[in-house]
């Protein structure tokens, strides 16, 4: 099993990412966070983080962060952009991450993207569908450019999200049809758990708590041990 120690997280600002920085911290992984601005730079300072500045839409940016440093083990990303913004980093600002990890060697990328990108459409209804489609198409040109890229990759597609304190009850899927709401902590927590896990190695997997479900699918989960 190869086992991680040095993490270069992606995302840590905010949503899912920070609540991945905490996991990673308690578990006490050696992270590297890349932020755009100093306004969570002295909280994630004192969790232990070491922080970076840098746009993930610039790749000089991008590779004076993760080439001019130790060697890193793990790429973390859960960077995106919000509807209306005007260039988003779902897919181009993941793109150089990936790009730049390729060249470091890094041994493993996870990639927290979305149910509703790429086969998982199906999960969505019209109307959400409708609303998020932009988005969705980015995500899914981020997730193929990870998987042709030769990196050994976890893609993670997390529900609906919210930002309750973690119920415990979240699992994975890979059955593109499943759809539901999930807590950010529960999704940090999950993808913590793919970091030395070779089950999770190359799968696509969606990201519900068992008791959010949306429809009447059937819930077949995917375990890690």
């Amino acid at each position: 099993m190869t086992i991680i120690s040095k993490i270069f997280l992606a995302g840590a600002s905010r949503g899912v990412g920070r609540e991945i920085a905490k996991c990673l911290r308690e578990q006490n992984f050696s992270v590297k966070a890349l932020l755009r601005t100093e306004a969570t730079r002295a909280e994630l300072e004192a969790m232990g983080i070491e922080v970076v500045f840098g746009d993930a839409l610039n790749m000089a940016d991008v590779e004076n962060a993760m080439l001019n440093s130790e060697s890193i083990d793990t790429v973390i990303s859960t960077i995106g952009g919000l509807p209306k913004d005007s260039t988003r980093a779902d897919y181009l600002g993941n793109k150089n991450l990936i790009d730049t990890a390729v060249k470091a060697g890094v041994k493993k990328f996870i990639l927290v993207s979305s149910i509703g990108s790429g086969n998982s459409v199906v999960a969505l209804n019209s109307q959400a569908l409708e609303t998020l489609k932009p988005v969705l198409i980015e995500k899914e040109k981020a997730e193929q450019h990870l998987i042709a890229s030769g990196l050994n990759y976890t893609i993670v597609r997390p529900g609906g999200l919210k930002s309750e304190p973690a119920t415990g009850n979240a699992v994975f899927t890979e059955d593109p049809r499943i759809a539901g709401t999930i807590h950010r902590a529960d999704v940090a927590k999950l993808v913590c758990d793919c970091l030395n896990a070779e089950k999770a190695n190359n799968k696509i997997l969606s990201a519900i708590d068992k008791n959010m479900l949306f429809g009447e699918a059937q819930l077949e989960e995917f375990t890690l041990n």
